[in-house]
């Protein structure tokens, strides 16, 4: 058998007790675990809450949009029932689920019917003394003529009848006048060249999202040079009555925010795209296809229309947005007339 020194073994214990980890460094990897563990779930708290935070930004942002477009519809709607009032067409009152369930639906107009009499005792007695021969010729005689079409009597309409005849008879209510009349979109300068009759014009070709760009004259030769004119996005106004300068068709005007001795053209938010529909907060938009000038609707809404202390345009309380986008400025004029 083969024997260890006692000194030896002593020097072997003393190694193996210097390499065994000391309680103390324990300790510290347990609370460095559980530190971390808590950092961990502390994170995850914080992303569901961001999570949430989206998710609600993104519902009151649809509902907005939602309303929008339910505004709309209820205003092509009226158009399109005074268009077919107009006419001839007879309008049908639809019932809503509301007035179904609650028993308010009108009872439909009863349909007479006509009841045939019996025969009087005379004509039954005359019928019976005619001969068979004289009544088979009648017969006859009857088969051959033409049948006449009794043509239906029309029934008069009653009280109820005269007052849904009138109520349909009344044209679609018209929008309030506001900036929600204007047609307002953003557009990209996709050409632009100095009008050949006057110093003080540009003639531009902007594109607004439609099949074709619409040519504008802007009187911005002294305010803005020709070079930050080209693929300049701006918000346009659509919807005002074509009208000739200077022999050229102005099929549209750029929005600018304007003092006495400065114009600055309207900036709509980045990430905007030709086409995108400019809403004003506030005012449900329902634009005319062409206003008309006899109504003035531009010009009774033009005295409300000015920048802010942010430099946002506004009509009255209301911003200038792109809805998802953000909102339309002016670069440095506060406070002044948006035309």
């Amino acid at each position: 058998m083969f024997s260890i020194p006692i000194g030896a073994a002593l020097k072997r214990f003393a190694v193996t007790i210097s390499r065994a980890p000391k309680m103390s460094d324990l300790e510290r990897i347990l609370s460095n675990n559980k530190a971390a563990e808590e950092l961990l779930q502390s994170l995850k708290l914080e992303l569901k809450t961001i999570k949430n935070e989206q998710a609600q930004r993104k519902i009151v942002e649809l509902q907005k949009e939602n309303e929008v477009l339910r505004s709309k519809v209820e205003t092509y709607r009226k158009k399109l029932i005074a268009l077919e009032v107009a006419q001839g067409r007879i309008q049908v009152p639809v019932p809503t689920p509301d007035e179904v369930r609650d028993g308010a639906v009108a009872v439909p107009a009863i349909v007479k019917t006509a009841v045939i009499e019996p025969p009087s005792a005379a004509a039954a007695t005359k019928a019976e003394a005619t001969p068979p021969a004289v009544k088979q010729t009648q017969e006859q005689q009857n088969a051959n003529k033409p049948t006449k079409e009794k043509k239906p009597k029309k029934d008069k309409p009653t009280g109820e009848g005269k007052q849904a005849a009138a109520a349909l008879s009344v044209p679609a209510e018209e929008p309030p006048v506001d900036v929600g009349r204007l047609d307002m979109r953003v557009g990209r300068i996709v050409d632009v060249a100095r009008h050949p009759d006057a110093d003080s014009l540009y003639v531009e070709k902007i594109d607004c999202g439609e099949a074709a760009t619409r040519t504008v004259i802007s009187g911005l030769v002294r305010f803005v040079p020709i070079e930050e004119m080209q693929n300049r996005m701006v918000v346009a106004l659509c919807n005002l009555k074509p009208a000739k300068m200077r022999g050229i068709l102005s099929e549209a005007m750029v929005m600018c925010a304007s003092s006495a001795d400065r114009v600055e053209i309207l900036a709509p938010p980045a990430g905007a795209v030709p086409g995108d529909l400019v809403h004003v907060e506030g005012f449900p938009r329902v634009p005319d296809a062409v206003m008309n000038p006899k109504k003035k609707i531009f010009e009774t809404v033009a005295p409300d229309l000015k920048t802010n202390d942010e430099l946002v345009a506004c009509y009255k309380d209301g911003c200038f947005i792109v809805p998802g986008k953000g909102q339309v400025k002016a670069q440095t004029l506060k406070n002044v007339q948006v035309k």
